[in-house]
């Protein structure tokens, strides 16, 4: 097996809501939409982010095992190449809608991160990683994909 992610998919309680987050709100292009089953975003060169409906998701691969209250246990990361740029995505999101869970901080390894929350409470983290692996993940700069 390739040491690749080709997709990544949450799971998500209204597709609606989040289209208008993601879409409407944070100005993402969508590359697929089924109104009714899922919603699918290039976050990559080789890599997709996909929204899928909650039912049709539980009716392919069973219910999750985790369904009480509390943060899902995975997290998003958008890194950006300036400091700067973490407060100012943070702001993007709380126009968007988004609650911010965590402003951004100094991190102890160096770099600088807060959190936000999509709407069915994904978390993302905004990170200026400064170190060589968070070079690995910054497309160059002027380019988005």
């Amino acid at each position: 097996m390739e040491q690749r992610v080709s997709f990544i998919t949450l799971a998500v309680q209204d597709l609606a809501a989040s289209h208008r987050f993601y879409v409407e709100g944070l100005g993402w292009t969508p590359e697929f939409h089924d109104p009714d089953e899922v919603l699918m975003f290039r976050a990559g060169p080789l890599t997709v982010l996909s929204l899928w409906d909650r039912a049709h998701f539980e009716a392919e691969i069973g219910a999750p095992a985790q369904t009480g209250p509390g943060v899902a246990p995975i997290t998003l990361s958008h890194n950006v190449h300036e400091r700067e740029q973490v407060d100012a995505v943070l702001s993007d999101a709380r126009a968007a809608g988004a609650p911010v869970v965590s402003e951004g901080v100094e991190r102890e390894w160096g770099g600088y991160t807060g959190y936000f929350a999509d709407p069915d409470g994904f978390r993302w983290e905004i990170a200026w990683n400064p170190g060589p692996v968070g070079q690995l993940v910054l497309p160059p700069v002027g380019n988005t994909t």
